[in-house]
């Protein structure tokens, strides 16, 4: 296969979030504007919880019983995706569709944690107290259920996805695995990949390590690119999303209509010394800034509110000119290994609606499209480590367009 002639084709989007289930949903809400932010459950910490879901549309209730809530929230999405792209079943496609997930851990049991830190305080023999709590309630079922690859093996066997797989771990992986995708596709690798990830941020462990980092959004709910006056901030997000990336030639042997053209992905890992995300953004921009004509361009920005990556994204942003930016994480919040599969599923849609949804907050960064949306660069920059751009592109003649 010549691969200067291939193309990675977005067939498929699955999105379950805060703002809602499925697509539809999804870009409705951003269309009308409406974060949904719960602001007193996690009190002063600031989350966007997941919308009301009846997994059993995409789950079986057997299997949901040995899966966590990022793990419900995660198969969910991958369905939708499958559906979306229109194989789910299909098991002469699905048996060499690839599978990419980018996941954590999974969830602690606090109650138990709390538990074990009370009565530690008072054991006479702290090791042969741990040692029976490790043999009794600490099941080897839990531990199991929080290994992050038990993800893509969930998909494997509700959703019947048996190509290949791997699961990729850590913020910088969850733009690694969009770049392998796109990469196995336009190589001839792979014909088709299911990618993407998913995150519960409704958990108090999560919240407890950006407390500890200096790093949670707290009191009061700000748009991501306003929270600098008072020194930036996450807002976890509770949302699963996956992509179906396929090439051209077997998308259009099968007869399927694409949302957008994957038409490049570039990351890196730089030091997070000061200027470092905007020299790092700088460098991934000239690997496809001739391919990216700044008319037409928009941006979907993946920035966490985090301090100072996020005014480091800014500058980069500014000095892109007038292209219009829209700061996901201000409506789904942040959700880390998962966040930059659910901005590169917004940006497919904006693609393939060929217009942006309204900017909400007051800085000068997010402002009014002048005209059609024709290409859409996406931003990642882990809290921590990890920077990433994909460009998205129109199809012409337009792709699928919700209805």
């Amino acid at each position: 296969m010549d691969a200067e002639k291939e193309e990675a084709w977005i067939t498929g989007i699955g999105i379950v979030s805060t703002l809602g289930d499925g697509c539809e949903a999804n870009w409705q809400a951003l269309d009308a504007g409406r974060p949904a932010v719960d602001q007193t459950t996690f009190s002063p910490y600031i989350v966007h919880p997941i919308a009301a879901v009846d997994f059993a549309k995409q789950i079986p209730k057997a299997d949901q019983r040995m899966m966590d809530a990022w793990q419900r929230i995660g198969t969910y999405a991958a369905g939708l995706a499958l559906e979306s792209a229109g194989i789910k079943g299909n098991a002469s496609v699905l048996s060499h569709t690839d599978l990419l997930v980018v996941a954590t851990g999974g969830e602690r049991d606090t109650t138990l944690d709390c538990k074990l830190l009370k009565e530690r305080r008072t054991a006479a023999n702290r090791a042969r107290l741990l040692n029976e709590k490790l043999m009794s309630d600490l099941r080897p079922t839990l531990f199991l259920s929080q290994l992050s690859n038990m993800l893509a093996g969930n998909i494997s066997v509700v959703h019947k996805v048996t190509g290949s797989s791997r699961t990729f771990l850590g913020e910088e992986a969850g733009l690694e695995a969009l770049r392998t995708a796109r990469a196995r596709v336009i190589s001839g690798q792979s014909d088709i990949v299911l990618v993407g990830g998913a995150q519960n941020g409704e958990r108090k462990d999560v919240l407890l390590l950006c407390e500890a980092g200096g790093l949670a959004l707290k009191n009061e709910f700000a748009p991501v690119f306003e929270r600098q006056a008072g020194g930036g901030g996450i807002a976890p997000g509770s949302f699963g999303a996956f992509l179906v990336i396929e090439s051209r030639s077997h998308a259009t042997a099968r007869g399927a209509q694409p949302f957008a053209r994957l038409a490049s992905v570039a990351c890196q890992r730089t030091k997070r010394e000061p200027g470092g995300v905007t020299r790092s953004f700088d460098q991934l921009w000239q690997e496809m800034k001739a391919r990216a004509s700044k008319h037409g361009l928009a941006v979907i920005s993946g920035a966490s509110g985090a301090e100072p990556v996020t005014s480091e994204e800014r500058i980069f942003l500014k000095n892109l000119g007038e292209a219009p930016v829209r700061a996901i994480g201000t409506y789904t919040g942040y959700g880390f290994e998962a966040q930059f599969s659910l901005n590169v599923a917004v940006a497919a849609l904006a693609a393939s609606h060929g217009a942006l949804f309204p900017a909400t907050d007051n800085s000068e960064i997010e402002r009014q499209a002048d005209g059609p949306i024709e290409r859409v660069l996406v931003t990642g920059a882990g809290h921590w480590r990890g920077e990433g751009l994909a460009l998205v592109e129109r199809m012409h003649p337009p792709g699928r367009m919700l209805q």
